[in-house]
């Protein structure tokens, strides 16, 4: 792939509480918060928002790192090109107070920001509420927006938060005990939160499934993937089931979990029924 122009997107700041970041929006239709995973909103990650948008929601991602559009592969800017534009990212979310790496049981303090973002578009776009999806670095920030009632359709796919270097830390997640009460109150009344994670990615863990399921019960709906079905092209080993290692065509197990996320969110949102 190339860079991605994203001229189908309108881009705006919102701020709360002195906080500020771009947004990309698109479509129409209720709103859905896509969480970019490092290095970016890439042109992988922008190719699932269209998705998203073309079920008929409004696709909204925050611009909280990297830079948005440009294409991580070396086929596009080289070893070097691609080396800097993931040190790029990284050294942006290393040095910013916003985001929580290491510390299990603690919600980063981005998810504020993002909280007031999904009431924000809530009111802009209409409909019974919002959906929100988290790729990896940002993947348990749709879990600790859900303490919200207007996030009906919260999505983790492979979650890496906090980082799993301890046993403790794979068995762990990034977000505070009191919202995670509050998020199992919300499943207990009916809430559903789907995640999803390719079995051997060490970066997403499978214990950290495993407790997922153990705190929500049946409300938590965990997708898990072989390896073998992730795009052998793909820049990294098994990891991002929407994006890198998606591949898209009938069938395929990665594009079965995206067709499950994407009626997640007609469900949800659209008060459609899942299609036959």
């Amino acid at each position: 792939m190339a860079d991605d122009t994203l001229t189908d997107f309108a881009r705006e700041p919102f701020t709360h509480e002195g906080r500020s970041h771009v947004v990309l929006r698109s479509g129409t239709g209720p709103a859905v918060i896509v969480m970019a995973e490092i290095p970016g909103i890439t042109p992988k990650v922008a190719q699932f928002a269209r998705r998203v948008r073309d079920i008929g929601c409004t696709v909204v991602l925050p611009d909280l790192f990297g830079v948005a559009g440009r294409d991580p592969d070396p086929k596009a800017h080289g070893r070097t090109g691609a080396a800097m534009t993931g040190l790029r990212a990284a050294a942006h979310i290393c040095v910013s107070r916003e985001f929580t790496m290491l510390a299990a049981g603690r919600t980063s303090p981005v998810v504020t920001w993002l909280r007031a973002l999904a009431v924000h578009e809530h009111e802009r776009c209409g409909g019974p509420g919002v959906g929100a999806l988290g790729m990896c670095f940002t993947g348990g920030y749709a879990l600790a927006m859900a303490t919200d009632e207007r996030l009906l359709a919260p999505v983790l796919c492979q979650p890496s938060l906090p980082l799993a270097v301890t046993a403790r830390k794979r068995r762990s997640l990034d977000i505070s005990p009191g919202d995670l009460r509050t998020v199992q109150q919300r499943c207990e009344a009916g809430l559903t939160v789907l995640g999803l994670r390719f079995r051997g990615d060490r970066v997403a863990p499978a214990e950290r499934f495993a407790l997922l399921r153990e705190k929500l019960g049946k409300a938590f709906v965990g997708i898990e993937l072989d390896d073998g079905a992730a795009n052998p092209d793909g820049l990294l080993p098994p990891h991002s089931v929407l994006t890198e290692h998606l591949i898209d065509e009938p069938g395929q197990p990665t594009r079965q979990a995206l067709d499950q996320v994407l009626d997640h969110f007609r469900t949800r949102l659209l008060a459609l029924p899942d299609p036959a």
